[in-house]
């Protein structure tokens, strides 16, 4: 009898043995790993997967000639290192466990980098960012050697084993390009251009994310900032799609009933042509409506506008583009819905029908929901207007500028249900995007993000830097990291005041103090009214200046950096500015005279200062400041400001004074 029971309980343990690794296993590769790959050159290179338990793997790259054995762990995960050589290709790659046989075909040597960030390094070269030229940037993309892999947009509470991604490696085409990051692209053209070697791209970028949600919880816990909100995290219970799903459903009932832009019958009244909202406020769109009426507000907004529609458009379908709305959205014409949207990446085209458009007053309206971080209409203005679907864009009506807005439900009363893939949230993009690509050997990192951190400067101060190790403790090496200082953005003020985007630029500028940093500056390339600006070219080119002269030490110098402060001395009443990198010299950019300068005295009120190049110094003076003791440039949310090196590379904003 106890025969039995022992042989019954060795025949469950055999069955939950199969469930997890059954005989039929396979032999697998990480995701990371396909067809088309680029594998960093002259390194050691870690290639590793699952096979049968106990199973022996043998791996062989034909640039070797060499076979590495491995036996899979009793978990079935195996890893072996490969020694690569000099750039080229291509190459193929077999793995094999004796029965079954995977084959790498067209893998190449060359520059691996990360490239990894909030919406400016996701934005894509066409798709929804159409960068400058996009059209013709796609169509001459014909770049056999680079290659791109795009991480798939996942969060986890947890330390995920596996990367999870959009496809496999691709070769840049036509075909290829256009959903890929544009900055990660004109930074590896660049380099694949000067140094005529394959690179490979590895994009793992989510918009509108906050620099924490990419550090390591281990990390962040130093911080005392995000301490309890790490603890909480860890120890949340796992919450499925499914679950996720019906808390979703019961909460936008809950959300409807309380929105007061709809009747008892779930009727939106405040869409109707003739209801009156000239109590409402007016908001000028585009706009992210934090930075602007609405600061710290999560919620339910519905705008209204109205139009005139020309006789000529009568009984015509018509083109509505809202462009980008964070986060969803519901759009209706003289009160009848014309769509809705869910997704704050994703371009708004609604079709008015003809049979409701008719000559005269129209009204537009637009019920926006945010669920937190930044909400609003706030794509490019030249992309939100309305017009005959058959015609060109250039016959459109702009429908930017003001609108009226009226809140209505705020989600601090009630809390949406936690999406598990929410992805501001501390640590959880390290987990399912960042861990599992450790160890894949990469030669550096490029990153663009801030914009969701403004406001919390002192706070990136050590965050960021913070980032920086942790990313260098999971790989264990202290590669490059290059980075793009905030663009200019917003309404530009006629005087000098104070700006936390200039502060948050200075957060980056002191992370330059971390050893094997660059920063490329963008203060000139913004625009006032799209917070994606379009010159992804020069950005991409920018950073690649760093890389060159930093990483891979041509003959020739590179000059890679703008003028950036050093120290100042005051003498009398004017101010002498010192900087670094002024080897080609200082100079005005465009119009005849420096601008962007401010001037205070000790009463801390700044003027707009005369600023005159002194060989590699700048004398700042000015009538209205006898006793100068501090001086700012180009510290404003979107600065008029010129000062260059020789080379054409524009001064970072800086400051002299510490004030709060």
């Amino acid at each position: 009898m106890e025969k039995r029971k022992g042989i019954k309980k060795l025949g469950i343990l055999f069955c939950l043995w199969l469930s997890v690794f059954p005989l039929t296993a396979h032999i697998k590769l990480s995701a990371l790993f396909t067809d088309n790959m680029v594998l960093q050159q002259r390194a050691e290179t870690p290639v590793w997967g699952t096979a049968t338990p106990d199973k022996e793997v043998r791996v062989t790259a034909s640039w070797e000639k060499k076979t590495y054995t491995v036996k899979a762990g009793t978990d079935g995960k195996w890893q072996v290192i490969l020694r690569t050589t000099q750039a080229g290709g291509p190459h193929f790659i077999t793995i094999s466990d004796g029965k079954e046989t995977i084959t790498l075909k067209n893998v190449l040597l060359g520059e691996v980098w990360l490239c990894s960030g909030q919406s400016n390094m996701e934005m894509p070269v066409g798709g929804w960012g159409k960068v400058d030229n996009y059209k013709e940037e796609i169509s001459h993309a014909d770049f056999a050697t680079i290659r791109f892999l795009q991480v798939k947009k996942t969060a986890s509470t947890k330390l995920a084993d596996e990367v999870q991604t959009l496809g496999e490696w691709k070769e840049c085409s036509p075909a290829t390009l256009s959903d890929f990051s544009a900055t990660a692209y004109f930074f590896g053209r660049s380099i694949n251009e000067n140094l005529k070697v394959p690179v490979g791209l590895i994009d793992a970028s989510w918009g509108g994310t906050v620099a924490e949600s990419w550090v390591s919880g281990a990390s962040l816990e130093r911080m005392y900032d995000f301490r309890t909100a790490v603890q909480k995290i860890e120890d949340a219970e796992v919450v499925t799609p499914e679950t996720y799903e019906l808390q979703l459903s019961q909460w936008n009932r809950q959300i409807l009933a309380e929105d007061m832009g709809f009747n008892n019958k779930h009727v939106a009244e405040w869409a109707a042509p003739n209801y009156d909202d000239s109590d409402w406020d007016t908001m000028v769109l585009p706009a992210i409506w934090e930075q602007n009426e609405l600061p710290d507000f999560d919620g339910v907004v519905w705008f209204r506008k109205m139009i005139t529609i020309p006789a000529a458009w009568e009984d015509r379908d018509l083109t509505l583009s809202l462009d980008q709305i964070d986060d969803n959205d519901i759009a209706y014409f003289n009160g009848k819905e014309i769509g809705a949207t869910d997704g704050y990446s994703i371009a708004r085209l609604y079709t008015i029908p003809a049979k409701l458009v008719k000559k005269g007053r129209a009204v537009i309206t637009v019920r926006v929901v945010d669920t937190g971080g930044n909400g609003g209409i706030n794509g490019d203005r030249f992309n939100i207007y309305i017009g005959p679907k058959s015609e060109r864009i250039s016959t459109a009506m702009s429908l930017s500028g003001e609108w009226r807005y009226q809140p209505t439900v705020n989600l601090q009363d009630f809390p949406a249900p936690q999406n598990p893939n929410e992805p501001n949230r501390p640590s959880v993009l390290f987990n399912s995007m960042i861990h599992p690509l450790v160890p894949f050997a990469i030669q550096g990192v490029i990153w663009y993000q801030g914009e969701s951190n403004v406001g919390r400067a002192d706070q990136y101060k050590t965050l960021f830097p913070l980032l920086i190790q942790d990313w260098r403790n999971a790989w264990e090496r202290n590669f490059p990291f290059y980075y793009v200082q905030l663009a200019n953005y917003m309404e530009r003020k006629a005087e000098p005041e104070d700006s936390q985007w200039a502060r948050l630029r200075e957060a980056q500028l002191q992370t330059l103090e971390v050893e094997n940093t660059g920063m490329a500056v963008a203060i000139d390339l913004g625009e006032a009214d799209d917070i994606h600006p379009k010159n992804k070219q020069d950005v991409g080119k920018r950073l690649s200046l760093i890389a060159l002269e930093n990483v891979y030490k041509p003959k020739q110098k590179v000059v890679f950096s703008g003028p950036v402060y050093q120290s100042y001395e005051v003498d009398g009443n004017k101010i002498r500015i010192r900087f670094t990198h002024t080897e080609t010299g200082l100079k005005i950019g465009e119009g005849k005279k420096l601008e962007g300068f401010a001037i205070a005295g000790a009463d801390r009120q700044f003027y707009w200062a005369d600023a005159v190049v002194k060989g590699n110094d700048i004398i700042v003076t000015s009538p209205k400041v006898t006793s100068p003791v501090a001086v700012r440039y180009a510290w404003a949310d979107n600065p008029a400001c010129n000062l260059r090196n020789g080379a054409g590379l524009p001064a970072s904003p800086f400051r002299t004074d510490d004030w709060e």
